[in-house]
């Protein structure tokens, strides 16, 4: 049973928050497209994570891992062979992931071995975004004699 739910009032009182939203919207949509194949997702690190995906059967030259404004996309094309199965339990049809990062994780290295096709990630904050100590100063005691001055300048 699939829930949809309606974001619209919410636009009306927020400013900036289109891109929550949108992400709500594509997660909503995304659960009623097939897992097939598995995957997991491991936090490696303080600021780096693991998609291992269960490509049993998968080549190298079958599978196509792209990364483009926060979408990583990984798909699975298999090429038929007519082999003369008598049973076929290991699944080949082709499949896609989506997979929405955040803003600052950017793809390190993708790997396939043993069946596994595991793509490192890891989220690299700029400088300029990282929070940053802000010194207060004490401003100096105001004199009772500028507001006089002030309004010796008004009146010239």
């Amino acid at each position: 049973m699939a829930t949809s739910y309606d974001y619209a009032p919410l636009y009306r009182s927020s400013v900036g928050f289109d891109r929550v939203f949108h992400l709500l919207e594509n997660a909503q949509r995304a659960r009623s497209i097939s897992d097939w194949p598995p995957y997991d997702i491991i936090k490696t690190g303080d600021d780096s994570y693991r998609i291992s995906v269960a490509v049993a059967g998968f080549t190298q030259n079958d599978l196509d891992v792209t990364f483009q404004s926060n979408l990583l996309t990984v798909t699975g094309k298999k090429q038929e062979a007519n082999e003369g199965y008598l049973h076929r339990g290991i699944a080949g049809r082709p499949f896609e992931h989506r997979f929405e990062l955040a803003d600052h994780v950017r793809v390190n290295s993708a790997d396939l071995s043993n069946g596994l096709l595991s793509i490192d990630l890891v989220r690299e904050i700029p400088e300029a975004l990282k929070p940053r100590k802000i010194s207060i100063q004490s401003a100096p005691a105001l004199n009772s004699a500028a507001p006089v001055q002030i309004e010796a300048q008004r009146a010239a």
